[in-house]
């Protein structure tokens, strides 16, 4: 589908105009509109497993694997799960306005913060339809207005969603225009909406390492980010086995081509050998491929050899690296050097080794003893994420509706001039 340049720029400017009201529409309006559009994409669910068929009749033409196939569906059950997110982001309070740090300087100037709207965001998406809801309900609440770009294997579906959820905010008496969605597939596109920095404030792309890199490198907007997700376990030497075979078996095999997904199992060397045979057997028996270092080969001689760039991956896939390791600093060390800033967790019931991995380790979700795979919007109470973060500027892990605001200084005075 050619491109026309101009058309782009058309959309981003829509969006900008949309922006100024709906940055101040009052919380009680965006609530309604809100559980107006989960309504509504409940009662068009045909529609959209209609225009869903298309992109997986073309999906399964160009032979894409059963994950992407899964990430692709748009089944009763994901757009129930849509229309929850929506009613759940809803009713989480309102960031706009709020007011914090109000402070008293010594003048009688009186100094605090307000959080507003960032003005419009583009987000950048591969496969997931569901995103565009999420994305487009995350931002409406949070006061912004929306310029998606969802990838070409979802077109239909994206649409489809999209068409539904600008009908009902319509219908609400809000501008559809706040949620846009580029209507071309060409990658021409991509780069022509990355140069708009007069009408978008924020990028956040969602997807591979290769669509990221490639946003990053040729943005003019400020962007947020996340590369890949190389999630590691840590399994210590005072872990409740069943626990970490519980957690670890969740953590792999749910859903292995997301970003939270385990692709680097750690073990202490002084429970190795208790806690490798069996974790192999469970492993095994979900598909999963193992490849060991030296040391767990030694317990497991039929494991695939890991090679250097193994420790490095993000596989996506029924694959695993696994890391026999001297206890937590080398295991903490081996994050460090390898990991991605996205979601790392610890199996132990010991209470020191617990918090030293908690403080110690510098991604953007940490967990004791739980699956990497609640490192979630959802999961975590945010309603739904618009993207997880590891780049620390401005938010760090999962985005919910407070990351998509930011704050500005106010100030109160009573005729106070500078000196």
């Amino acid at each position: 589908m050619s491109v026309n340049l101009t058309s782009i720029r058309e959309v981003a400017l829509k969006a900008r105009a949309a922006s100024r009201a709906v940055m101040n529409l009052p919380s009680g309006v965006k609530e309604q509109a809100l559980l107006n559009v989960a309504a509504s994409l409940r009662e068009h669910v045909d529609f959209l497993k209609q225009e869903n068929v298309k992109d997986l009749d073309a999906a399964e033409t160009n032979s894409l694997s059963a994950a992407m196939l899964d990430r692709l569906t748009l089944s009763e059950r994901v757009i129930d799960g849509m229309g929850k997110a929506l009613e759940e982001i809803a009713v989480l309070p309102d960031p706009v306005g709020k007011i914090t740090g109000m402070t008293r300087r010594p003048n009688g100037l009186i100094v605090g913060k307000m959080r507003i709207p960032i003005g419009v965001v583009g987000i950048i998406y591969e496969s997931r339809p569901n995103v565009t809801a999420d994305a487009a309900g995350l931002c409406l609440k949070s006061g912004n207005a929306v310029v998606l770009r969802g990838g070409s294997e979802a077109f239909h579906s994206n649409r489809a969603i999209t068409k539904v959820f600008r009908e009902s905010l319509e219908k609400t008496g809000i501008d559809p225009n706040a949620v846009m969605l580029i209507p071309v597939t060409d990658r021409a596109a991509i780069m022509e909406l990355l140069s708009l920095e007069d009408c978008i404030d924020l990028i956040i792309p969602r997807g591979g390492e290769g669509l990221i890199r490639t946003v990053v490198e040729h943005s003019k907007i400020p962007v947020l980010k996340h590369y890949k997700g190389v999630c590691h376990i840590f399994v210590d030497r005072d872990a409740d086995l069943e626990k970490a075979y519980s957690i670890c078996l969740n953590a792999k095999v749910q859903r292995p081509g997301v970003c939270n997904a385990m692709e680097t199992l750690l073990i202490d060397s002084a429970i190795a050998e208790s806690f490798l045979p069996e974790m192999t057997r469970m492993f095994r028996d979900h598909g999963v491929e193992l490849r060991g270092c030296k040391r767990c080969r030694a317990i497991i001689p039929d494991m695939v050899t890991a090679r250097e760039e193994d420790w490095y991956e993000e596989f996506l896939d029924l694959i695993l690296a696994v890391k026999i390791t001297e206890g937590l600093s080398e295991a903490i060390d081996h994050i460090e050097n390898y990991g991605s800033n996205h979601t790392e967790a610890i199996i132990t019931e010991n209470y020191s080794r617990a918090m030293e991995f908690l403080h110690q380790v510098d991604s953007s979700t940490v967990l004791v003893n739980a699956s990497t795979r609640f490192s979630d919007g959802g999961e975590f109470g945010l309603g739904a994420e618009v993207g997880i973060s590891t780049s620390k500027v401005h938010a760090y892990g999962p985005m919910g509706i407070e990351d998509l605001t930011i704050g500005k200084f106010i100030c109160f005075g009573d005729g106070q001039i500078r000196q």
